[in-house]
């Protein structure tokens, strides 16, 4: 089990599991298939989870490198250490809002750790036109099987989805 803290710019997560993928949010869990957006709710991009964030912060769900960090700020995929890829995409139709409510704390081809906070989201803003449902998917989930919690609630830097390569 992991043991977590707030710390400056991140959760300080001890015993990191290479399996785990971390939650990067605090919120309520909907499964994908429930999203109100096609590409994630028919998996197009791949398996994974969303949460319904309570807080503005999101942090690095895993390991790794920051591969993609749109101009709007509202995604960013990271290749994992161990070879995953995860997008997160925050809100659904957020691309609209042109990066504002967003703040991005890294940059495309930075190194992160897992609990390291990588964007500030204006959640009131967001959620006052959009729904800032925030998916968490495996890009190249094919690669894995993953299993994905009954619970529901998330919280950032504990575990939310476990990899088993296949």
């Amino acid at each position: 089990m992991s043991l977590f803290k707030k710390k400056g710019l991140g959760i300080s997560i001890e015993s990191i599991d290479e399996n785990l993928i971390y939650s990067p949010v605090d919120g309520d869990i909907v499964p994908l298939e429930k999203v109100n957006d096609i590409v994630f709710s028919n998996k197009m991009l791949g398996d994974g989870i969303a949460v319904k964030p309570t807080s503005g912060e999101v942090y690095s769900p895993v390991n790794g490198i920051v591969t993609v960090l749109f101009p709007t700020k509202h995604a960013i995929g990271i290749e994992g250490d161990n070879g995953e890829i995860v997008i997160i995409h925050i809100g659904i139709d957020t691309v609209e809002l042109n990066g504002k409510g967003f703040e991005a704390l890294v940059k495309q081809g930075d190194n992160v750790y897992a609990g390291q906070l990588l964007i500030l989201i204006d959640l009131e803003l967001i959620s006052s036109k959009y729904d800032p449902t925030t998916m968490i998917v495996i890009e190249n989930s094919s690669d894995y099987t993953i299993r994905i919690p009954k619970g529901d609630k998330a919280s950032a830097g504990k575990p939310l989805l476990q990899l088993t390569r296949v």
